[in-house]
């Protein structure tokens, strides 16, 4: 969802910035900012709080990026390409499934006023749901794999990994997808690109790269 559905990844390097610059400690760059994607909440905040050395607790600072995350939830808007293919994909009867590391509440205050385009996924799950074992977040699959079993079970079918395309803007999630056996849609952030490395041998095959949803080839797939 984060940086691939809409811009809330640049929201949360904004928001970082700003705690960041209270206690004189620089910025996010991009070649920290591509480790933290994806993440659950509390492995990313523990990544920014070792990395910069900042005098908080991890309470004290999640406090602190929470209350100015929700002042600027309710900016945010979709990236190029994504309502439209989220509409064209519900209107074709295809199944799809969001999965975000994104915790509930966080996914709430980053979708309400958003609701036209999300409350058509079949299938939604947070990365807090009790089903995702502790520490089993993106990279791991568990997430993939319970969103799957989620659809099987509402539409009443047997789709197996190999019939799905993930969408990923994040190293992690771009891992992820691959251990769950999907083919891989890649949109990484323009700014990451080049911090990246070789992104054909971390596809390996299993996927492709694209600059934007926009450019999402769908009678590739024939859809």
């Amino acid at each position: 969802m984060d940086g691939l559905l809409i811009n809330t990844e640049d929201i949360y390097t904004i928001v970082t910035n700003e705690v960041l610059a209270e206690y004189g400690k620089g910025t996010l760059t991009w070649d920290l900012k591509i480790q933290l994607q994806g993440l659950p909440g509390a492995q990313a905040a523990r990544k920014v709080l070792d990395y910069f050395q900042l005098p908080l607790t991890m309470e004290e600072f999640e406090s602190k990026v929470i209350e100015l995350q929700y002042k600027k939830w309710p900016t945010c808007t979709f990236l190029p390409g994504a309502l439209e293919l989220i509409q064209y994909l519900h209107t074709k009867k295809i199944p799809i499934a969001l999965c975000t590391s994104s915790a509930k509440h966080k996914f709430q205050g980053k979708t309400d006023h958003l609701r036209h385009g999300f409350d058509l996924f079949d299938v939604i799950i947070t990365g807090d749901d009790p089903r995702i074992p502790q520490g089993r977040g993106k990279p791991f699959p568990d997430i993939w794999q319970l969103g799957l079993k989620e659809l099987n079970a509402k539409l009443e079918a047997s789709i197996h990994p190999t019939e799905c395309i993930i969408f990923e803007d994040g190293l992690p999630g771009v891992t992820s997808a691959k251990a769950a056996g999907a083919y891989v849609i890649w949109i990484p952030h323009p700014e990451a690109l080049e911090f990246l490395g070789n992104t054909d041998a971390v596809l390996d095959g299993k996927g492709e790269l694209l600059g934007s949803l926009t450019h999402f080839d769908k009678e590739k797939f024939g859809i």
